[in-house]
């Protein structure tokens, strides 16, 4: 059955049919009327030609009219076959979550987090587990990323009834979950938490052991601070109306237990990606990377197939079959004339802040970015571009905002470009300011190890990193960067290589040492952690 997406235009079709045809007649009237002014003769000679020239140009326009009513028809299926991964989010809901010493709040931070996961591993096969002191599987396993961010959105402490955090159920439910699933691939269980346990912990740890046993891969994203703080209660408009409290009325304290993130996460031999790292769910796409992945053949069938190329195509068709059997040319050059002005308006759009980047004016270029910033132009690319060309320029307030806002883009090679030149501005700094070098040197440090979690083989700042690492001053860590000259959402700076340094042989030793000394401090957290860790009681945090 044939059906149309505007049956209004269809219904049109006739009527404009009809305009064209009198307006091609009216064409030719003109036209024979002006030849007879000219010479009786050639009155004659235009009178007898194109008689019959006015119908092919009305029954394109009605092919025309009929193509955008959108017709459909028929069906059709579509098999595309890819890689996917097993992989199953788990989101703590505890009301723990809901303290705001991270913005908006650590749960809505670890939504923020969950999302940008589901949509960098949009082809992999996901599911989602909400858990508190109740565990719940809000989705298996699916490819449905659209749905799976829905699901995030919604979540919230009310949805469990039971208050608290019970890690055990959380990683038995998933480790359930994740068996079902395809065994050619890998299984990984992700889990946002501040690691406020409530239940023993040696059966926590137990319940990781036997993850690992089941080849589940575990990674825990810290959320949160270390520092003690209260926990706000919010009436329906936002307003804050109080704070968590306990059984005896005492004003609950909440902060991050890495000691318990650290002894599950050795428990399980997974990973723990710090609470302190902006891209968290850059960092766990990186770890999950090289993961082993099954093929997925998948069929989509279609009904209603859009079919308006063809009247499209029949319509130009015959306008083409037109121009070419007239005497002359003139409808071509017609055409051309009328288009000759959107083309010469489309290469006189270049951006203004690249035209500037291109003749070496920077200063100019970094007015003409901020104004795109100001303006809502260009996306994340606009505070890539911003702050690039504040780093060309030595503005450090202009490239700590701009930079810091494109390293929090959804786009991986914007948030790498901007990592990038993060570290390049405070090596810079460091080489200039020696009361503040080591805070600087630390600062480069940080960004440099943002970014290859994002690109680990990326040479440049494995040179860069290395630099800040041994405290040198900065010989020349990555030449001035480029802003895209594109002007659009599009590719991060393009970066000279360093001059200076170890070698890149010497640098990956640097940063294998540098994963020994995280490997030896979380165990010594580990020692310094209890074995014995108690229920206090009936917790609703």
């Amino acid at each position: 059955m044939i059906a149309f997406d505007s049956p209004l235009l269809l219904y049109l079709a006739p009527v404009v049919t009809a305009v064209i045809a009198v307006l091609a007649l009216f064409a030719r009237r003109a036209r024979v009327s002006r030849a007879i002014r000219w010479s009786p003769e050639l009155g004659r000679l235009a009178h007898g030609v194109g008689r019959h020239g006015w119908v092919t140009p009305a029954f394109a326009a009605f092919f025309a009219t009929v193509a955008l009513s959108g017709p459909r028809w028929g069906r059709r299926t579509v098999s595309a076959e890819s890689k996917a991964l097993n992989l199953v989010i788990a989101v703590d809901i505890s009301r723990s979550m809901l303290a705001e010493d991270v913005a908006p709040s650590r749960l809505g931070r670890a939504q923020r987090e969950s999302r940008r996961l589901i949509q960098d591993l949009g082809t992999d096969r996901i599911g989602l587990i909400a858990f508190a002191g109740q565990s719940f599987i809000m989705s298996p396993l699916t490819v449905d990323g659209g749905a799976l961010q829905l699901l995030v959105e919604g979540l919230d402490p009310d949805i469990s009834s039971v208050g608290g955090t019970a890690f055990t159920r959380v990683l038995v439910q998933a480790s359930g979950l994740l068996l079902g699933g395809v065994e050619v691939a890998d299984r990984v269980l992700v889990v946002f938490t501040d690691g406020e346990a409530h239940d023993s912990l040696p059966e926590v740890l137990a319940a990781a052991e036997q993850l690992r046993q089941d080849g589940v891969r575990l990674i825990l994203v810290a959320e949160g601070g270390r520092e003690p703080t209260t926990i706000p209660l919010r009436s329906l408009d936002g307003t804050v109306i109080g704070e968590q409290r306990d059984v005896d009325g005492t004003v609950v304290q909440t902060w991050r237990r890495d000691a318990v993130l650290t002894a599950i996460a050795d428990a399980a031999q997974g990973a723990v990606v710090p609470a302190g790292l902006k891209d968290q769910a850059g960092a766990v796409r990186e770890l999950v990377l090289g993961f082993k992945r099954s093929p997925q053949a998948t069929a989509v069938t279609a009904s209603r197939v859009p079919r308006a190329w063809i009247p499209l195509l029949i319509a130009s068709t015959l306008l083409l079959l037109h121009t070419l059997t007239r005497r002359t040319a003139a409808l071509i050059v017609l055409v051309l004339l009328a288009g000759a002005p959107g083309v010469l308006r489309a290469q006189g759009l270049k951006h203004a802040g690249d035209a500037a980047w291109e003749r070496g004016d920077f200063r100019h270029a970094a007015e003409r970015y901020i104004e795109d910033v100001r303006a809502g132009r260009g996306g994340d690319t606009a505070w890539l571009n911003a702050g690039t060309a504040g780093l060309a320029v030595g503005d450090s307030a202009l490239v700590t905002a701009a930079l810091g806002r494109a390293a929090e883009s959804l786009d991986p090679e914007i948030r790498f470009g901007a990592l990038y030149n993060l570290g390049l501005a405070q090596l810079r700094l460091a080489a200039r300011d020696s009361a503040n070098r080591e805070r600087y040197l630390a600062e480069a440090r940080r960004r440099y190890r943002e970014a290859l979690l994002l690109k680990p083989g990326d040479q440049a700042a494995k040179r860069n990193l290395e630099l800040a690492i041994r405290q040198s001053p900065p010989q020349g860590g990555g030449a001035s960067p480029n802003p895209n000259p594109q002007g659009g959402v599009g590719q991060p700076p393009e970066r000279p290589q360093p001059r200076g340094g170890l070698s890149a042989s010497q640098a990956e030793q640097i940063l294998n040492s540098m994963a020994e000394e995280e490997r030896r401090t979380r165990q010594q957290q580990r020692r310094r952690m209890s074995q014995s860790h108690e229920p206090t009681g009936a917790q609703d945090w």
